[in-house]
């Protein structure tokens, strides 16, 4: 079995537990949008750039899974993915918190009847050597924005910058304030070079996905 399908069918099975409990919280869209605050100066402004640990854009997170928001926003809160702004703002949301604001999130800027396409356009050359070896599709779809399970990201569309550096920070080992620890990632991103990981994240990030930055109107 491919090394990179036996990372993810662990992942899955030591996972199902988790996501059993996470069912039992139900988010509340209208509730989300009087809790995002904190995520508005960042997540809803275009073209918007962090600086930590290097300048990139801020990922886009309006029409992004549910379960995964909530997902990423634990991971923050139990330091399984380390980013002094991200933990501060996940510690002070409660359960239900994370829950709502993720619904929120998962719904805007959605437009209904959108259709995306069934694969994703034929890769050239190295490309698709990478592709292949990190068994990508196996988690998050052969368009890249329908993934196989809630709680794995669509990354079709997604900003090429963060994608690289959010695929670096699972080769992290050692920082307090940088990196994340996930077992499926780590074991993949650590299979390739710095290079092969911008030219999957350019790739990816060219693909047609719904992931969008809504703006609110204070930002317009």
């Amino acid at each position: 079995m491919n090394k990179s399908l036996s990372f993810v069918l662990a992942f899955l099975v030591a996972g199902a537990t988790n996501l059993a409990l996470a069912d039992d919280i139900k988010g509340d869209a209208q509730a989300g949008e009087k809790k995002i605050a904190m995520c508005l100066g960042c997540h809803n402004i275009i073209g918007y750039q962090a600086s930590f640990p290097e300048v990139y854009k801020v990922p886009k997170i309006a029409g992004q899974g549910e379960k995964y928001i909530a997902s990423a926003l634990n991971a923050y809160k139990k330091g399984d993915r380390k980013h002094p702004t991200m933990k501060g703002i996940a510690t002070s949301l409660s359960d239900q918190d994370i829950a709502d604001v993720s619904a929120y999130y998962s719904v805007l800027g959605k437009v209904e009847g959108a259709s995306l396409p069934d694969k994703a356009t034929e890769p050239q050359g190295t490309v698709a050597d990478l592709l292949k070896k990190g068994g990508c599709t196996s988690c998050h779809g052969e368009n890249f924005a329908k993934p196989l399970a809630p709680e794995y990201p669509k990354i079709a569309g997604q900003n090429a910058d963060y994608l690289y550096v959010a695929l670096k920070s699972y080769k992290v080992e050692g920082q307090k304030t940088w990196g994340r620890n996930n077992g499926v990632m780590g074991g993949i991103a650590k299979q390739f070079s710095l290079p092969e990981l911008k030219l999957l994240a350019e790739y990816v990030a060219s693909q047609q996905g719904e992931l969008k930055t809504v703006p609110q109107s204070r930002f317009r």
